[in-house]
């Protein structure tokens, strides 16, 4: 059950504006969104504000966790039975820690989840005599709210904040990459042959980045292009030794045939009788040790690009914006950048105005987290900018 919060003012103007705010990254439960843009908003241009909470995240509030406490007290004291309450909307896995999702997969699933809630809301609001309805976020929810508008089939305001085309670069190179459990998704990989076969298949990439398009035509051959990527074992989370045996697809002449590549020592394989055949002394010793460390350091690397060329192919097809509909009036988007924006590292990735031509992208001074906290007014500047377009374009509907 998704839960919301509606923000209006006691009197509106000429009409009743109103803008869906989706959250970003850590974004729980609603009172960022509602000191930092909603009440702003209220008091500059009586515009109201509707919050969504994302799919795996909530905090309730101390007071909604007392007030549920004496609640379930007095039923119970007045009924003479025990009771239990539990508040509706709870959609955090209980296992899950702060805003790191568990699974690869659950971004996926959050997304989905949001373009449908998004569109029901807006569904409802225009119902209820709302307009003109707009979308906006600031980081992964001003990615969120592209993808609800794509899938939106009337002219719409879209403001999105701090994000970009897709969320590929964000976990691969951006400095969210360096909080990815890279080892485990690589021992997954390596072992699971099965899945990356059938994810392979499934995907049909429909946007002209060469990483996304190689990636589903040439896998795993096209790993090999990521020349580019940096792969540290401090990013990799690879300084720590391996406790067992790993297996790696790899493509031998194109398409003829498959090998499999062993990382560590298989015990009682053939490695441990090719030693115990050859002389003991320390210089043969010393050459079969480094020849080893150097075909594993080799077998790692190769592991590593075709696991991170996985994920990012993976994130392209699942995120990228060229993958979804074209919003019907592209001239209302006003994208929101900043210049020095580590979190999104926006080279080698195709511009939103190549995706939706007609949209304008301004670029504030400063990195992401100095965006986020000092350029809110800005923020709400560009969707005034969105909603003002809207009005002297289209009329109110009758």
């Amino acid at each position: 059950m998704s839960r919301f919060q509606f923000l209006v003012p006691k009197t509106w103007r000429k009409y009743r504006p109103v803008c869906l705010h989706l959250a970003g990254t850590g974004d729980h439960f609603f009172w960022r969104r509602r000191t930092l843009m909603a009440r702003p908003m209220i008091k500059e241009t009586a515009m109201g504000s509707l919050l969504l909470e994302n799919p795996y995240y909530i905090l309730p509030c101390v007071l909604t966790q007392t007030l549920l406490g004496v609640i379930v007290w007095l039923g119970t004291v007045l009924s003479g039975h025990s009771l239990t309450l539990t508040p509706h909307g709870y959609r955090k896995p209980k296992d899950q820690v702060r805003s790191s999702l568990k699974n690869v997969s659950d971004l996926f699933v959050m997304g989905s989840a949001l373009v449908l809630e998004s569109a029901a809301l807006l569904h409802w609001l225009e119902r209820e005599g709302y307009w003109p309805l707009g979308v906006t976020g600031i980081s992964m929810g001003g990615h969120m709210a592209s993808l609800a508008v794509t899938n939106w089939p009337k002219p719409i305001p879209l403001v999105p904040c701090l994000s970009w085309s897709t969320a590929s670069s964000v976990f691969t190179t951006g400095v969210l990459s360096k909080a990815v459990n890279w080892s485990e998704l690589e021992k997954q990989y390596a072992t699971h042959a099965v899945y990356e076969q059938e994810i392979t298949r499934l995907l049909e990439y429909c946007g002209t980045d060469g990483m996304g398009q190689d990636f589903v035509k040439n896998s795993p051959r096209s790993f090999d292009s990521l020349s580019d990527l940096d792969f540290t074992s401090e990013l990799l989370g690879l300084h720590q030794s391996e406790g067992k045996e790993l297996r790696l697809r790899s493509q031998v002449g194109g398409a003829s045939g498959s090998r499999r590549l062993l990382i560590g020592r298989q015990r009682g394989g053939g490695l441990d009788q090719m030693l115990s055949a050859v002389s003991s002394s320390s210089a043969h010793m010393d050459m079969l040790n480094a020849k080893t460390r150097t075909q594993e350091d080799g077998t790692r690397r190769t592991l590593q690009r075709e696991s991170l060329g996985f994920m990012k192919g993976v994130m392209d097809e699942c995120t990228h914006i060229a993958n979804f509909s074209v919003p019907v009036d592209p001239s209302l988007i006003i994208v929101v950048q900043a210049m020095e924006d580590a979190y999104l590292p926006r080279t080698g990735v195709r511009s939103l105005q190549e995706i939706w031509p007609g949209c304008e992208v301004r670029y504030l001074t400063g990195g992401h987290i100095s965006a986020y906290l000092f350029k809110q007014g800005l923020f709400r500047q560009a969707i005034y900018d969105a909603f003002d377009r809207f009005l002297q374009k289209y009329t109110f509907p009758s």
